[in-house]
Order: C-alpha cells, then structure tokens, then sequence
C-alpha cells in the first residue's frame, strides 16, 4: 500500500473542502442576491403600468369623441350597407347601437347604428395604440416565461455541479500527480530495505530527471560502490587467512632448507673420489629440489608480505612502454602494440606495486602465445580511473580457469605457483583500484587494471 500517495491524497482533501466549502457558500449567497435584484420583476411592474396607463387613456379617448359626437362638434360620415369594410360589416351585423374600433394604428372610430347605414365618427389619437399593444404582449410574454422556470434555482444548481467537476478533475489530477511523485520514492525505499539487508545488487529502474531521478542514479551508484567493496573486502579477507597460511608455512620450510643444503655440501666434500660422480648427481638432485622449494617459499613469502604503500602521481602512458620495452628483450618472438589514450591523466598510484602488476600481466601474456603471438597494451580514462588493459591471442581460459582465475594456490600454467594473480589483484586493491578480467580484443585472455586518477 502506497502510504505517501495516501497522505497526500488526504492532505489535499483536508486543505481544499474547507475553502470550498466557504467559497461555495459565499457566491451562492451573492448568486441568489443578484437574482433577487432581477429585472423581470421591474419588467413585470412596468408592463402593468403601461396596461393601466393604456387602458385609461383608451377610455378617455373614447369619452371624448362620443361626447363631441353627441354634441355635435365632430362631423359624421354616413356609409350605406354596400360600402361596410369588415369591422363595419361585422358591427352591423352584430345588432348593437353603438361601437369603438381602431382603425391602423393612431385612429379612434365611433360607429353608431342608423336606418340606412353606419355613422362614423373619428378621432386621431396621440399615442400610437397598435405599438403599445404589441410591446405590452411582448413584454407579458416574457414575464410568464421567466416566471415558469425557477432561475435562482437553475443557477444554484450549476455552480454547484460546475464547481463540484473542477474539484474533482483536480483531485484526479492530484491522485494521479501523487502516484507519480511517491511511486518512484516507494522504490527507492524497497530497495532501501534490500540493500540494508545485504542484497547489494539490488538497482532501481531510472527514467526520470527531477530530484527523485537523481535520488534513484544516486541509490543505484551507491550500491554498486557497496557491491564492489563487499567484494574487495571478501577478496582481502580471504587473503589474508592465505597470509597466515603462507607465513607458516615459508618458517616450516626454512628451517629445512638450510640443513638439506649444507649436509649435502658436507658429503660431497668429504666424500671418496671414486664415488663422487653419482654423489655429485644425487646432490644435483637434492640441490634442485632444494630450489624449488626455495622458489615456492619466496613466491608464499612475497604474498604474505605487507609492504608499505607509497602513492605518487604517475605517468601510466610511459610505465606502459617501459615495461613493453623491457619484455621485447626477454621475449623477442612475441609482436606487441600499444594503444595510448591522447591525454590520459596521472594515476595515483605506488610505482613498484604497479610495474610488479604489469610485469605479471605481460609475462602471462607472452607464455601464454607463444612464438608468433600478439600482445595488445591499451590505456584509457573512465569513471575517474585510468584502465591499463592487457590482451593476447592466446588459446584463452576455461571457464574453470575464469572461475577460480584470482585464487590462491590455484595454478594452470606448469612452473607457476598460482599466486601471481592473486598478488597482483592484491596489489592492484592496496592502489585502491582493481584488476578484472575482460574478453580479450585479440581472442585469447584481457586483463583490465583500474587505478585512481590523481586530482
């Protein structure tokens, strides 16, 4: 369960509802004052006015020309039955005495019944009639129509789910935003948990570029770099219980060696002449073995050894060709190429500990082609150290030799001691740098040596 996403979820709805609901509350109080202050009421008002203002005025205008008709003062026109347009025809036919009719939209007829026909009397009137008419039904018209639909409750309603949509599509939003912000953080902080309980290659997938981007390359290097130390410190232990062993064993072999040679001397010396052939070729035997012995007690002396580091600025482009110099002599039947970075930086690192590695490396490499073979010398700057690399084309190693390739006392070569790797990888740890095994550019062996650059 995404418990940070959840927080902030909780966090957002505690921070909004209550300004929303403030905020709904507000403008729904100020949405119901505008709409108290509406104009269909005014509108309403004003229309009544005008019906009463119309209606008395009509009736006034009536009054007065039938009173001027009755006294005479407004002259008639007297039109027979075959000359009735439709209002009049329809008054006649009505059967009243007496009739008002307006006729266009400023005239006032007064029809009064005769035997023969029709008075008309007429009176033009100051107020265009038919106008006021049309804009009173107009305006009735829209009075009933505002009054048939609630507005107030038409425009509470709206805001109300208008402003409801807006806070949800925000939270959506902000669901979404959160399981963008946390998800990355809940992985970093499992692979937290794992690496804290010695899972060092764990690594996090990293596709962003913000500040948790850089939190994760950030978890994802360190780890490496704990990976890493786990396994030089596991090498470096198991060293040093082969350093132990060694030390024991180099005294129990030195205090043999030193007897065997000088009582084999002694027999040789005192011996008769007649058999001083064969004690001659017995002690050759003796003597050689006494060699071997004192080669593998060097070899186990050396690696036991704890020699001070002395770090110095180097220039690892010139050590290089000096060693590669130095091995054309003892191994004219070997080619060798060289392959320099341009501006290769120094390497801080102790001189004697290097050219011991380096000596190891292209020795190994020379036994292993043989006449005719290729020996490749590269050098190259990279993650803050300077990579010395050593390839051959020789028949390579097996994938048992890989396996166990930095162990002591592990030898697949016929005079060796199978401590020159592992001295050399030792000494490659003490530079603070490393020595790995890399697929060889010529198809035998590569050994790659990292050491740090000097800043």
């Amino acid at each position: 369960m995404n418990r940070l996403r959840n927080k902030l979820v909780l966090a957002f709805v505690a921070v909004t509802l209550l300004p929303l609901a403030a905020t709904l509350w507000l403008t729904t109080q100020l949405l119901q004052s505008s709409l108290n202050y509406s104009s269909i009421r005014e509108l309403d008002e004003l229309s009544k006015s005008l019906e009463d203002a119309g209606r008395e005025y009509y009736q006034g205008a009536r009054d007065a020309l039938k009173h001027a008709a009755e006294a005479g003062h407004s002259p008639a026109r007297e039109i027979a039955r075959a000359g009735f347009d439709d209002a009049q025809h329809e008054f006649w036919e009505s059967g009243a005495a007496e009739r008002f009719v307006l006729s266009g939209s400023d005239r006032l007829d007064y029809l009064v019944r005769r035997p023969a026909g029709i008075a008309v009397y007429t009176r033009h009137l100051d107020v265009n009639m038919a106008r006021i008419s049309r804009q009173y039904r107009a305006a009735r018209q829209m009075v009933q129509a505002a009054k048939s639909r609630d507005l107030r409750r038409g425009f509470t309603y709206t805001y109300l789910l208008l402003a409801l949509a807006i806070w949800l599509s925000s939270l959506a939003a902000l669901v979404y935003l959160a399981h963008r912000i946390s998800h990355p953080i809940q992985k970093l902080t499992l692979g937290l948990g794992r690496l804290s309980d010695g899972d060092f290659s764990v690594r996090i997938l990293n596709d962003r570029d913000d500040e948790v981007g850089r939190a994760t390359q950030a978890f994802n290097h360190t780890a490496a770099h704990l990976q890493q130390s786990r396994d030089r410190l596991v090498y470096l232990t198991q060293l040093a219980s082969w350093q132990v062993l060694a030390r024991k064993m180099a005294h129990e072999v030195k205090n043999s060696l030193t007897p065997i040679r000088l009582t084999v001397e002694e027999m040789v010396a005192r011996h008769a002449e007649n058999n001083r052939a064969f004690l001659e070729q017995a002690a050759q035997i003796v003597v050689e073995e006494v060699e071997s012995l004192e080669r593998r007690v060097r070899a186990f002396s050396e690696f036991s050894a704890e020699p001070p580091v002395r770090l110095s600025p180097l220039d690892v482009n010139a050590l290089v060709e000096e060693r590669i110099q130095f091995l054309r002599t003892s191994h004219p039947e070997v080619s060798y190429a060289v392959r320099f970075a341009e501006t290769a930086p120094s390497a801080l690192a102790d001189e004697d500990l290097v050219k011991s590695i380096l000596v190891n490396l292209l020795e190994n490499a020379a036994e292993a082609v043989g006449s005719g073979g290729r020996i490749l010398a590269a050098t190259s700057t990279r993650n803050g150290h300077i990579e010395i690399e050593v390839h051959d084309s020789g028949p390579g190693l097996s994938d048992q030799a890989r396996g166990s390739l930095f162990q002591p006392s592990i030898s697949f070569k016929r005079r060796g001691m199978g401590l020159g790797l592992s001295i050399a990888r030792k000494g490659a740890l003490l530079n603070g740098g490393d020595l790995l095994l890399v697929d060889s550019e010529l198809g035998g062996a590569g050994f790659r040596l990292m050491l740090p650059v000097c800043r």
